[in-house]
């Protein structure tokens, strides 16, 4: 990929071949307990962490390096979201808003279910209002869950909104397939995250970027090249095979992995959003994230030398989402593993 000599904010001399990853530390596997408790299902826990939170609704964090821009507003409010990013036109949009689904017993102010027109106007309303951010040529990803007991809501019903939304193209269904999965005893354990990529005008895709570290094994598929009987392995422009659609090299984010944010919920892997952000990056690259969640965004973007912006609407996401900017520049780990970001609550 190319280099930049100056990002949207002002900072200059940036590489975005450089994807380097430390090596997590060594630890002992078989103690390990999370410090800090399910942020969303836990009104109590709420409270005691928002007083460590450095952003209000409506405000933005700037990053002293000038990368990065994080801020407390709704995906639906047009006026924040043109503050936080500064009229810069996104070229590489990611979503992972609320799914919409049951989580046990728990009815607390961040977990409820809506109705599903209710859900689907919230879908079209925050579409509509990040959309309109985006550059002429753009790619946009988005994380849909499906509630198999409502005729899978809402995918079906956000697929049908796109086709309404100008100029945008429905380019792929990527399916990442998870090595930990929640079983049942009637029915097909659930493996699966959906990914719906959609672009508009000239988007940038970069296929050598979809390259994984996964060897080509697959033998017996042979073709006549040039007269010649060529095997398939041959053939290939690496040697190692490419991602596609179905994502099988990509481990889900749980206690044991050292990018692990305790108190966050189903947080997307950083390869996932790597793999997005270094095959649609082009030398102008800008990424925006409505729904930043556990920061995961950021950090892909920060390791690819790219400006981001991003928000939510929960004063507790966006810092630690900040939190965990900084504690990866500090240590060059990529979250806290067990560990609580917020080690003020122990003080």
């Amino acid at each position: 990929m190319a280099s930049r000599s100056a990002d949207l904010f002002g900072n200059t001399a940036l590489d975005l071949t450089k994807r380097d990853s430390p090596l997590p530390p060594k630890v002992d596997r078989r103690s390990m307990v999370e410090e800090i408790g399910r942020i969303d299902g836990d009104n109590e826990l709420r409270e005691r962490l928002l007083p460590f939170c450095r952003l209000k609704p409506g405000e933005v964090w700037t990053d002293p390096k000038g990368m990065h821009r994080i801020a407390v507003t709704d995906a639906t409010d047009a006026a924040g979201l043109a503050v936080l990013t500064q009229q810069n036109k996104p070229t590489i949009i990611i979503a992972d808003p609320p799914y919409n689904v049951v989580v046990g017993a728990r009815n607390t102010e961040a977990l409820f279910k809506k109705s599903a027109g209710e859900y689907d106007r919230f879908s079209k309303n925050w579409t509509k209002t990040v959309l309109s951010l985006a550059a002429q040529d753009a790619s946009f990803y988005v994380w849909l869950g499906a509630d198999y007991k409502n005729g899978f809501h809402p995918i079906p019903e956000f697929c049908q909104m796109m086709r309404d939304a100008d100029g945008w193209i429905a380019r792929n269904w990527i399916t990442v397939r998870n090595q930990r999965g929640y079983g049942t005893q009637k029915n097909w354990m659930w493996v699966r995250q959906e990914l719906l990529y959609y672009a508009r005008g000239n988007a940038h895709f970069d296929v050598m970027a979809e390259y994984t570290d996964i060897p080509k094994v697959l033998k017996g598929y042979y073709k006549q090249v040039g007269g010649k009987l060529t095997e398939n392995t041959e053939r290939g422009k690496s040697d190692t095979i490419r991602a596609g659609n179905v994502w099988i090299d990509i481990q889900q984010v749980f206690y044991r992995l050292e990018e692990n944010v305790p108190g966050c919920y189903a947080q997307k892997p950083v390869k996932a959003i790597e793999r997005i952000i270094a095959s649609s990056a082009n030398k102008d690259a800008f990424v925006f994230d409505p729904f930043v969640h556990s920061g995961t965004t950021v950090i892909a973007a920060e390791k690819l030398r790219i400006p981001s912006a991003s928000c939510d609407l929960d004063p507790i996401y966006a810092e630690i989402t900040i939190r965990r900017l900084e504690h990866y520049r500090k240590t060059g780990r990529l979250g806290w593993q067990c560990k609580s970001p917020f080690p003020e609550l122990s003080l």
